[in-house]
């Protein structure tokens, strides 16, 4: 009878565990990228310098969201976690002065606010060394509120969230049961099978059929070609060959890896599956600790920032949201 009890007990711990091995997880909204091996890095005359060398990289398969995470499902986290992003917090001196050169003074207190990084557009052409011309620390932005105080995101909830800062993107991840992409898988995904070419579409010439970008002079006239001055609805532009959207433009999209300017110098022959370097070094800010950032944005334009390319890497710190910042998410 005893052996009978723990034979019936075994089976119902066989079932269990064969149930729970094989149910499948929520990859709602996600496309299966099968992996494969492809030359990683810069394409075209626009191509920069922490582009280069061009190296051989070896990838599994993966899932990727197949768009840019909306302010709508933002929102449900929100709602369902309580979650407060760095933006909607007032800034820690102690945290921002080791990202600063050492004895860099402590500012007034009153730029201590929640804020955030919001675009200004100029009223004429002006240098290009400055980028504080056209940006703007804006107390009371944040992810609901991308403008400041009175602007809300009624009537876009189906545009990309903005605002988020790399900690904020994770724990949205976490949540979902996902994780960042890693910055090859990422531009992997945004080659949709077309390799050694310069955009997620080929090299055709840049158009406003293909991507929400700026057309006109930066930063100080768009000519709204695309029909957006700011974000776009995700999905109003065709998907790439792997039926992902806006891989190109709209916003700037997080990875897990950290920036070195560098890194691809670093890289082997082959690598398999890279994580990215260990630490970040950025030249222009050797102090201050990045994460990568790929796809470009609305603000993008040839004449001083092409990041729309497939290959195109910008960078910026971990804490950091601004108004063309957002994410998508990815898993095994």
């Amino acid at each position: 009878m005893i052996n009978k009890i723990i034979n019936i007990d075994f089976i119902f711990v066989i079932i269990f565990f064969i149930y729970s091995c094989s149910k499948p997880k929520d990859n709602s909204g996600m496309v299966w990228i099968e992996g494969g091996e492809f030359e990683m890095g810069g394409d075209g005359k626009e191509s920069l310098s922490d582009e280069f060398p061009k190296h051989k990289v070896k990838l599994d398969g993966f899932w990727i969201e197949e768009t840019e995470v909306t302010n709508s499902q933002f929102l449900k986290f929100v709602n369902d976690t309580d979650y407060i992003t760095l933006a909607e917090i007032e800034p820690n001196w102690e945290e921002i002065k080791q990202q600063l050169p050492p004895g860099t003074p402590k500012p007034h207190d009153s730029v201590f606010v929640a804020s955030s990084l919001v675009f200004k557009p100029t009223k004429k052409e002006i240098s290009f060394s400055n980028i504080s011309n056209w940006w703007e620390w804006k107390k009371g932005a944040n992810w609901k509120k991308p403008f400041g105080k009175g602007s809300t995101i009624n009537g876009i909830m189906n545009h990309p969230v903005v605002h988020v800062s790399y900690l904020d993107a994770v724990e949205y991840c976490k949540w979902k049961g996902r994780r960042l992409p890693k910055e090859a898988e990422w531009e992997f995904a945004a080659r949709g099978g077309k390799f050694n070419k310069i955009f997620t579409w080929g090299n055709q010439s840049i158009s406003s059929k293909y991507l929400n970008y700026w057309e006109g002079s930066f930063p100080y006239l768009n000519t709204e070609d695309d029909g957006y001055y700011y974000t776009s609805p995700v999905k109003s532009y065709s998907a790439n060959g792997y039926g992902l959207y806006d891989m190109a433009g709209n916003v700037w999209e997080w990875c897990s890896d950290w920036y070195d300017y560098n890194y691809y110098k670093k890289m082997e022959f082959l690598s398999i599956n890279p994580e990215g370097p260990l630490k970040s070094f950025d030249p222009q800010e050797p102090f201050t600790q990045k994460k990568v950032l790929r796809g470009g944005s609305f603000l993008c334009n040839s004449s001083y920032c092409s990041g729309y390319r497939v290959s195109a890497r910008m960078k910026s710190s971990p804490d950091t949201g601004m108004s063309h910042t957002g994410f998508r998410c990815a898993c095994d």
